[in-house]
């Protein structure tokens, strides 16, 4: 199968790069024609319209798309009356695993199958590799496994169960996230309060990271975000949210789990643009530092 890339974001930029560094062809669109250009430069094949990225593949096809969950349905609009049946929609993005589902249902009446992948991975990805959780009919997922393999890290991805299950579990896996690094800010900023308040928190994270219990990738962020903002002196202590936390909040009191810890880490984005704690600022570094969503600044 060929497939065909629409967004190149931060995401899909580097995605496509793993692709053809595994010797996939791979045509690209993207509503920005300078990222277009440049990836052509590394082998894809690129081109200005979806018509025109539908054309340049033969079906059966896979069209990969990399957008954020507010357009992906205009964007399936846009390409569904190019395809044929047999071609594949992969939703790459953070969609509502129940938008997933109905999307999956509306597309099999037309003959066009549907997987729903969650990718996590962040910016450290472009080099190291991704990790991916696929959704749909095992068979679909069997014919976009080659593309998926060559983008991940060794046993970095798998497949969940029917449409929808890719997108649950990246909502979880999200919402966890949130969690870890509400965590991480407040002990940074108990430290930034307490009795010891010329503690060298970049040193502190150095030191945390190399043989402690908490060591982890989110401490190397940490590292990071400490040297980008030397005590967060340039950062606003504001966290935005792109949705994956309140849907999986939202899950927990429909299948009554308790979700304390994560539903505490939503709430304090919340509060966070009310305040302007220590704490927010740390989270809110961490996040620019794996996933590039940028900071507000002073």
């Amino acid at each position: 199968m060929q497939i065909g890339f629409i967004g190149l974001g931060k995401m899909g930029y580097n995605m496509v790069l793993h692709l053809l560094k595994n010797g996939k062809k791979v045509a690209v669109y993207n509503r920005s024609p300078e990222k277009v250009k440049a990836i052509s430069k590394e082998g894809a094949i690129g081109t200005y319209s979806i018509k025109e990225l539908t054309e340049k593949l033969k079906s059966p096809r896979i069209i990969w798309l990399m957008v954020p969950h507010q357009v992906v349905e205009d964007v399936i609009k846009e390409v569904l009356p190019h395809l044929n049946k047999g071609d594949i929609i992969v939703d790459g993005g953070n969609s509502n695993y129940k938008e997933s589902e109905r999307r999956a249902a509306e597309l099999k009446k037309k003959g066009i199958s549907y997987l729903d992948v969650g990718v996590s991975g962040g910016l450290a990805a472009a080099q190291s590799g991704y990790c991916m959780m696929a959704g749909g009919e095992p068979e679909t997922f069997k014919r976009v496994e080659p593309f998926i393999k060559s983008m991940c890290v060794p046993n970095g991805y798998g497949h969940f169960g029917k449409n929808g299950s890719g997108h649950y579990v990246k909502m979880a896996h999200n919402a966890i996230e949130y969690g870890i690094m509400q965590a991480m800010g407040e002990g940074y900023d108990l430290i930034k309060k307490g009795p010891y308040k010329d503690v060298d928190l970049l040193k502190l994270s150095n030191v945390w990271n190399n043989g402690s219990i908490i060591r982890s990738f989110l401490l190397e962020m940490a590292i990071n975000a400490f040297e980008h903002h030397p005590d967060m002196k340039d950062v606003k202590g504001l966290i935005p949210d792109n949705g994956e936390g309140l849907w999986a909040v939202q899950e927990s009191l429909d299948y009554k789990v308790p979700f304390t810890v994560n539903t505490y880490a939503l709430m304090a984005r919340f509060r966070s643009r009310q305040a302007n704690t220590y704490s927010d600022k740390v989270v809110s570094a961490l996040r620019d530092e794996f996933g590039g969503h940028g900071v507000a600044k002073k």
